[in-house]
């Protein structure tokens, strides 16, 4: 991971991490159940646009080297390894 993206990617984490104890404290003081799973959904998409950087910064760094290395069995690997981990659905 570039030293660029893993300073992007933390300063997100530490955002879902506050947002995931806020909604600790949502379900103590009992808030409005519209309003924990507004704040669920927001948690998720910021968890989405870190998936969404990590995954740039893959695609640009180790997937962009096995292409430059000619190497066919590097390049199966890679894609391979992209399929894999984009076909798991969410549970």
């Amino acid at each position: 991971m570039t030293p660029e993206t893993k300073t992007k990617v933390r300063a997100r984490l530490a955002r879902v991490e506050g947002q995931v104890r806020g909604l600790t404290q949502m379900v103590e003081r009992d808030r409005y159940c519209i309003e924990v799973i507004t704040q669920v959904r927001a948690a998720r998409a910021a968890l989405a646009r870190v998936e969404q950087l990590v995954l740039s910064d893959h695609l640009g760094s180790c997937v962009e080297a096995a292409i430059a290395s000619g190497d066919p069995t590097q390049q199966r690997a890679k894609v391979a390894e992209l399929i894999e981990v984009l076909g798991r659905t969410e549970r």
